[in-house]
């Protein structure tokens, strides 16, 4: 009986090993899966929920914002990859959430940049805010069991995107 018992043991033991190795291939297969399916992403505009950054192209350039409670004044400013500002401009009262202001970059020079958002409510006391990332996703890479995307030349983790969308069409002329 203890033979048998042991033999009860080991074959319970192996059953519990072949489930863990279904589990384990399982997650390899889900995580080969959303690796597939992120790398139709390249080539399209995304909004990540963290950086400051964005990329001039054309002629507007959208900014994201998220404002934790409204907001009587909102100052944005724009500084070039020395940190050196560029252009600093006031918006008017914004609700608490997502925001975007539009920069009119028709005449600046293309490249990267980043922005700050400072915000005051209606008694002067200043209002949290986070900025977000825009971009165009170029490349998807797997590392670390982790998928990330690069987005205006950083790379970001997939999970930090929070809107994706066609890229607007630019109007180039061909020779």
């Amino acid at each position: 009986t203890y033979f048998a018992a042991q033999l009860a043991q080991f074959s319970s033991l192996e059953q519990l090993s072949n489930m863990n190795t279904e589990l384990k291939n399982l997650s390899v297969n889900q995580m080969t899966m959303n690796y597939a399916q992120s790398v139709n992403m390249i080539g399209k505009d995304v909004v990540t929920n963290s950086g400051n950054s964005l990329v001039v192209s054309g002629p507007t350039t959208d900014l994201n914002y998220k404002l934790a409670t409204d907001a009587k004044s909102v100052t944005i400013t724009i500084l070039d990859k020395d940190g050196m500002p560029v252009k600093t401009w006031d918006e008017t009262t914004q609700k608490a959430g997502m925001n975007k202001a539009t920069w009119d970059t028709s005449d600046v020079e293309k490249g990267d940049y980043t922005f700050q958002v400072t915000a005051k409510d209606s008694k002067g006391q200043t209002v949290s805010v986070d900025t977000m990332t825009s971009g165009l996703v170029t490349a998807v890479h797997f590392r670390n069991n982790q998928i990330l995307a690069t987005v205006g030349g950083k790379e970001v983790p997939l999970s930090n995107i929070i809107e994706v969308k066609q890229p607007e069409p630019t109007n180039s002329i061909i020779d």
